[in-house]
């Protein structure tokens, strides 16, 4: 077994879907980033590479790749995972926080929890989002940006 950690920071920026967990939350401004710049799958991402020594996402989605433009952060982490599945790793359990003053998340968990799941080929009970704020403190506070941080744990494939 193997556990993983991931951080992961987007500033806010005008004429930009919020994309959070897979899912576009109406917001009037979105993440700045290469890809949608889903905050939480990117940290997600970088913690299930990290378990698996697999290195980051910038090196597997380089943001200067044309390839990755506007992609699809939940596309992103789907490729992640079936590359940690041809190494036999699979996925025990995510735990995830976002870190954001606005807008309140959680009427969209349940379905950021089902989207994680799914791209990750692992039951909805087997991810866990949070969502907090940094109670006006710092940059999060200040509505610039979110943020997000994800622990993982993998463990090799019985009988591989």
């Amino acid at each position: 077994m193997r556990v993983g950690h991931g951080f992961d920071v987007h500033r806010f920026v005008d004429n930009r879907l919020l994309i959070l967990g897979g899912v576009r939350i109406d917001f009037e401004k979105g993440l700045l980033g290469h890809s949608d710049a889903d905050v939480l799958c990117h940290a997600i991402s970088d913690a299930l590479l990290g378990a698996a020594a697999m290195g980051d996402i910038g090196k597997h989605f380089p943001d200067t790749d044309p390839a990755y433009k506007n992609a699809s952060s939940i596309l992103l982490l789907k490729t992640v995972a079936q590359k940690l599945a041809v190494h036999q790793w699979q996925v025990v359990n995510i735990d995830s926080t976002l870190i954001m003053q606005r807008p309140k998340v959680s009427p969209f968990v349940d379905q950021m929890r089902e989207n994680i799941a799914s791209a990750c080929a692992i039951q909805k009970e087997q991810v866990s989002v949070k969502a907090t704020t940094s109670e006006g403190l710092g940059f999060t506070g200040r509505e610039e940006g979110a943020a997000a941080h994800a622990v993982v744990l993998i463990e090799k494939r019985l009988g591989e």
